[in-house]
Parts: structure tokens; sequence; C-alpha cells
């Protein structure tokens, strides 16, 4: 069969499929130890999932690995069968979770390396997962990405399936879409040939044929660049120009893998026999190919583990959707679902940022949202900054940044991050007059750079013939050798004035050289040759060293990363929310990206915003939506209908639970901290908490109901011959003026009103509070009510 039938019999069957019932294997949970006493974790003992040290000793036993996991990283860890959903909030160690629980599997003998798919959506994350792997004795695990793996087992059963030799891959497909639009007559654009060719590429991965691109994004919601009768054209002719130049490209991987696996009975049990256990990680970012990808390498099994959070959906305009993630139980009833919600990496100052902008999110996301609890001492405050213009705003953040580095944090702990990669010049300009060395996100990966690639050469001859090279004469350690090599590549011992080109060879340079410093301390006696071997294992898993330089990048491509001090520029309407991000569904995932560049932040979180684009220009800029009722002096819009995922903790399928006592945490009542209702800042004082404002922020207190509040106070404390405040402290009478509750629902709400005090005295006070005189039947009725009870 030709590729381009292969491609039409997935696309129209892969549209058409329905996933199987996938019937849950059942196996005994042999090699798990009983869970341990939760004094390990409770003590001091839990390891954060961030800054772990950069060449940790391996675990001398499957027990070990378990060690250091908080208790619900730890039933992720155990939860060896069956289908299993991590729902995990940012900053919770789920990269670590996961990959301890295949550690573990396979230290304990229960899962064979070579048996288990760990799949991720980019190299970066797949590269990571094989380094921490690496470190904790896991060796022989696959950690691909989606396309990775596709790409293997296409070009090993290409020629069985097939015949021939498979396709080349093109690496840009934009000019073949020019040429078809160009041979349909129709001009395009440099960006509407970018947004056309974003567009078959969504057509692709949610397996849309031509003849069927314009309802399906019509149903999809899709603003399509051109008429969409248009762009099925010019995809229909983009599809016929590849068979014709015996092309295929990156989506295509997939469809062809699918085909190939729904037509071939023998090779999708080849697979299957290969691949046992299946981990997904950023599960939430699956697009319906990749999905029916999945449920074809697992067939009828459910030895599967995903792990995703419905907050960090920020890729649906690539085609991926959050309905797989939610729908998990669904289609897995049997499921153990753990959640994480212990924040290891950020303060609770930012963490609260945090919530409160999922607080106000709707949609079947904000359903599902997971409400973090912060496990790190208290930080900063975030800081809110209006500027004048974006020239201002780009200099007030270097100024800053440089404040910082001169105040210890190193340059590779500071990210700048902003919602379109056009927005960087400013910023680089900015950091480069502020003499602050920078690095571009989404650049050369680290390995690929020449500079880095002549280093690994000279590296690895010195390994080999150093006994003959002078420059190695004088070098006693590990550290010196390579510094000695690195001399003649250009690094020196201060870094080069200014920045620019030279300046970012030097920190490449300068990268390895650190690099050689931590692994000589981790492992005393490591030679040259050893290095190298390292340099070339980080090389294949792209597990790249820090570079020291401040980093500029999209909040699309800060996914997944974290740093001690974020800059969340550019904040308001018409950028965050992008301007022509219209429907409450793209407006609901312009809120999860914002979500997701504040969850980069470790301690120091800066938002800032310009009321205009140039000096001098019209100040007709606001503040994003999004900042409502958190920034200072904004009032909070109503909530979302979201619900909240609640405390972390196991809940398990019924087919687990079936004949077995019942093991689930009951739940716990969530505690979230309050803030003041004036300027959102946390509240901590208790009079504070009582006010639910700060000491010094304005109150709008109604003056004539405190004064008759507070003579009510005075007779009945003199009546019951008690102290005026027993029966009510002057703050919860300030507070009930300035609520003017009107019923009994909204007088308990307030600090220092129970529901004693409420029996006793909440007839009196609502009535004041609407502005009735109690008379004398209510000064009767309190005395008896007195009489009943000595002291409150």
């Amino acid at each position: 069969m030709t590729p381009v039938a292969w491609l039409e019999v997935t696309s129209v069957a892969g549209a058409k499929v329905t996933p199987a019932a996938l019937v849950r294997l059942r196996a005994p949970a042999c090699g798990q130890p009983p869970h341990p006493s939760p004094a390990t974790w409770q003590h001091g003992h839990v390891t954060a999932a961030t800054h772990s040290p950069l060449f940790p000793q391996v675990p001398d036993s499957a027990d070990a690995v378990l060690e250091g996991l908080d208790p619900e990283q730890r039933e992720v860890a155990t939860a060896l069968h069956g289908p299993v959903c991590v729902l995990a909030g940012a900053g919770t160690g789920k990269t670590r979770a996961i990959t301890h629980r295949i550690a573990y599997g396979v230290r304990a003998g229960v899962l064979q390396p070579s048996s288990v798919l760990a799949v991720t959506f980019t190299n970066r994350a797949a590269g990571e997962m094989r380094g921490r792997l690496r470190q904790l004795g896991a060796h022989g695990v696959q950690a691909r990405t989606f396309h990775s793996a596709a790409l293997r087992q296409l070009q090993y059963f290409w020629p069985k399936a097939i015949g021939g030799s498979m396709p080349r891959i093109v690496d840009r497909k934009v000019q073949i879409v020019a040429d078809a639009a160009a041979a349909c007559r129709i001009r395009l654009d440099r960006g509407e040939l970018r947004d056309v060719t974003a567009e078959i590429e969504w057509a692709k991965v949610t397996q849309t044929v031509p003849a069927d691109y314009a309802p399906a994004a019509a149903k999809a919601g899709r603003e399509a660049p051109r008429d969409p009768a248009e762009i099925a054209r010019i995809y229909s002719l983009y599809e016929d120009l590849k068979r014709d130049r015996a092309v295929i490209d990156f989506e295509d991987v997939l469809l062809l893998t699918v085909g190939i696996l729904q037509d071939r009975q023998d090779v999708a049990e080849q697979v299957r026999a290969q691949y046992q256990h299946f981990v997904v990680d950023e599960y939430q970012d699956v697009s319906p190919l990749q999905q029916r990808l999945l449920e074809l390498w697992l067939g009828d099994r459910d030895n599967l583990c995903v792990v995703g959070d419905a907050s960090q959906t920020i890729y649906s305009f690539t085609g991926a959707t959050p309905d797989h993630l939610l729908d998990f139980r669904v289609r897995h009833p049997g499921a153990t679902v753990v959640k994480l919600v212990r924040d290891y990496r950020s303060t609770p100052q930012v963490v609260h940022l945090a919530n409160g902008l999922l607080a106000q999110a709707r949609g079947r996301a904000a359903d599902h949202r997971l409400e973090l609890v912060s496990q790190r001492p208290a930080g900063p405050e975030p800081v809110f900054t209006e500027y004048t213009d974006e020239p201002a705003e780009a200099e007030g953040a270097a100024r800053r940044i440089r404040e910082l580095l001169d105040a210890g944090v190193p340059a590779g702990e500071i990210a700048v991050l902003f919602r379109t990669n056009a927005q960087s010049e400013t910023y680089e300009q900015a950091l480069a007059d502020a003499g602050v060395p920078y690095q571009l996100r989404g650049a050369e990966r680290f390995f690929d750079r020449p500079e880095v690639r002549k280093a690994g050469v000279a590296l690895r001859a010195a390994s080999r013939f150093g006994g003959n090279d002078a420059l190695l004469d004088d070098a006693v350690d590990l550290p010196s050798q390579v510094r000695a090599v690195l001399s003649g590549e250009g690094w020196t011992p201060q870094p080069p004035a200014g920045s620019g080109a030279v300046r970012e060879r030097w920190e490449s340079l300068a990268a390895l050289v650190n690099l050689a410093q931590d692994f000589a301390a981790a492992r005393p006696g490591a030679t040259l040759a050893d290095l190298v071997a390292e340099l070339d294992e980080r090389a294949n898993a792209q597990h790249a060293p820090t570079v020291q330089g401040v980093t500029l990048a999209s909040l699309h491509s800060a996914k997944g990363l974290e740093w001690d001090a974020v800059f969340l520029v550019g904040i308001a309407e018409g950028m965050m929310p992008i301007t022509y991000a219209r429907t409450d569904e793209q407006i609901e995932e312009e809120r999860r990206l914002l979500y997701v560049g504040v969850t980069r932040a470790r301690e120091r979180l800066f938002l800032s915003w310009a009321l205009s684009r140039s000096p001098g220009g019209r100040p007709s800029r606001r503040p994003s939506r999004f900042l409502a009722g958190l920034r200072p002096g904004s009032s909070a819009p109503g909530a979302g209908r979201g619900g909240a995922g609640g405390a972390g903790g196991v809940e398990r399928g019924q087919a687990r639970a079936a004949g077995t006592a019942e093991t689930t945490a009951p739940r716990r009542m969530r505690r979230t901290p309050a803030r003041c209702r004036v300027c959102g800042r946390t509240l901590t004082d208790a009079g504070e908490l009582k006010l639910m404002r700060c000491e010094d922020c304005p109150s709008d207190m109604d003056e004539g109901l405190y004064e008759r509040l507070r003579e009510w106070r005075a007779e009945q404390a003199r009546r019951s011959g008690q102290p005026a405040y027993c029966v009510f402290t002057d703050r919860t009478l300030i507070a009930i003026a300035e609520a003017v509750p009107e019923d009994e629902r909204e007088l308990v709400r307030i600090p220092g009103v129970g529901a004693r005090k409420l029996n006793r005295y909440g007839a009196d006070v609502l009535a004041l509070c609407a502005g009735r005189d109690l008379g004398a039947d209510a000064a009767d009725a309190a005395d008896e009510t007195g009489g009943e009870t000595s002291g409150h």
C-alpha cells in the first residue's frame, strides 16, 4: 500500500474509531512493601521536588527509592498495576512521583525495564525523565516523546508493513504549504502562511481530512485565517504535493503509525509484546491522534499511568484537550486517582496568588482545579507595578534584575516571561543596556551549540591523549584539567565585558566548567574520560547544565521550568488575555497561561503592565482583568463556578475496592489563606483577620451603626455584669458595622461571632443593622437571656 493510501485509511478510519472498552487486568501487588509510618515525612524527611543534587547517589535498594516521598507521591510510586491517574498541581513533584514509580517497579522486580514506555511532549522533558531514571538506577526504560516513539516504530516496521524505504521527513512544511497555495492561486502573506500551516497541523492531529476541515473548524470554534474553503483546498493540494515529492511531515509520523497498528494485527501484537506498561506525562496536552495511538499501544490492557493538570492546559490551539484526563475515571472505572497538591516549589505568597487566579476561573477545567498548599517558608509578597510605557516597563524590570544580581541571586535563577515573542526585543535591549547577561529560551539547544560541540571534541581528545598535552602538565585535578582544555576554546576565569555572541559563547563554556566541578565533587577520583562519558549521556538525554544568564521566554515555552525570581511583563488587556481571544474557552485558556507563568516562580514574583506602547503615547491600556481582586486597589469579580479538587489524597476505583476494607482517608476541609477585601494582601494578623482587611486600608464602616452597637454592648455588659469585650470586641463591632449583615448566615461569617453569640445576641444585632429600635421588649428579653449563663 502506498504512503498516501495509508494516510487516507488512517485519517478516515481514525476519525470514526470508538475507543474499545479497556478491561482492567488484576495483578497481585507483589514486591510492594508495607506503607511506612507517616512520621517519616511529617518530621522533616521529605525531600523537595526541586533543587535536587546534580549528581545524587543511586539508591541502594527498592525501598530506598521511596525515601523522601510524601504520602501522595508514595501512593503513586507503589501503585504499579492497573489504571492510575495522577492529578498533579504545579510544583507538586509529578515528574518525581512518576520516575520514582518506574524506578521502584524496576528495582523491586515488578517491572521489566524494556517493557516500560514513558511518553511526554518535549525532548527536554523526555531527557529530564531519562536523566532522573538513570540517577535512580532504572536503566533500560524508554522515555520518549510521542513522535520519537512513533518514529522508531515506523522506521522499524515500514519495510514489513509497506515495503521499500521510508519517505524523508520534511523539517519545515511551510514551503510546501506556500507551493500549494500558489498552485491554488491564493496569495498568502507571511503571517497568513504561518497561520494556514498551523490550521493544517491542527486538522491532522484531530484526524480531520481536507473535505471535513470547514465543518470541523466551525464546530471547534476556530477562527480561520482565511476562508475555510480556501484552507481546505490548500490542505488537499498540500497532501498531493507531499505524495508527489515522496515526503511526509511530522504529523504523518503519528498518522502512519496509527494506520499500521490499526491495519496490521501482527505488527500491533509485536509492539504490545514489547511494551507492557505505559506512563504518560502532561496528559492534559494529548491530542485525539496521540490518544488513538496510545489506545493502539495498549490494546485490551490497562497498565497505564497518566499524569496531568487540567489547569495547565495551554495548547488547545494545537489540538490538545484535557478531556482525556478529565474523563479517565469514566473510561477506567477501576482506576486509582491520586491528587498531588503539596507545592514544594513556591512560597505561600506565590501559591496564594496562583490559587486566587484559578478561583475566578470558569469552565470544565476549573471544575477540576487543584488548590495548592505551599510547603515552603513565607517569602515576599508579589510586586505589582504600573509603568507609563513599554520601554519604561523594560527598563524597570532590568533595574530590578540588576538589584537582584547585586544581592547575590544567580542570573540563571531569573526569568522574564512575556505573552508573545515579539515582546522579547525590548527586554533584550534593556538588559544589554544594564549589563545583564541573558539567554533566549527556545533558541539552539545547549549540546547543539557550535562552541559546545567543539569543546566536546577537545575534551574527548584530551581524555585520550592528555599525557602528551603540555596544557595539562600543571592540572592537578579534574576541574583544573577541564579549565585548561577549555581555555584553548575561549574560556577565561573572568567573563568578557558586555553581552552578545561573545558573552553567550563564554557562558556555554562556563557551564561546562561548573559541571566538571560538580561532577568531581560528587565523584571523587573521576577522570576526564568519566566526564566525557557523562557529557555524552547528557547530550543524548538533552540534559543540559545551567547557563548563567537571565532567561527571556514566552509563557508557552516556560511551561515545565522554574526560577527563583520571575518577571511577568505586559500583563495588560489586549496582551493578557491576547486580543484575538474572544470566546469563553479562549479567555479561560489565557487565564491558565498566566497561572502557568505565576507558578514558575519559587520566591520572588513581579507583575507589570504599561499604560501605553510608546513614550508619549495615549495611556489607554489597563491592567489585565485576571488581576482584578488580586492586585492592590482592585475589586474582586464574581467568583467562578469552578469547583476545587480540594486536598490531596487517593481515590480508589470501584474495581480495586471491591471486597476490601475502605482505605480512602476522609476528605479534609480546605483552608484557603484569607486576603484583604480591599487590597488583596494575605492576612495573618488576628485583628486584621476579624476585619477581613489590612489595618491601614480604608474602612467603609457605618459610623452610626457602630455607635448604636457600642451603646447596645454597654447595656448588655451592665446587665450581665461582664466586661464589654466579653460581649463583642471593638474589632468585631467594627467588622459588623462594615459588613452590615442582613441575616444570620451573613452574621455568623464574621470572625468573633460564633454559634453561641449568634444564639444569644443575633436577633438584637440584626435588628440594629436593619435600623430598627430594639425597644423595651428587646431589653427585657436580653435580661432573661443574660440570667441563663454567667460569663462567655
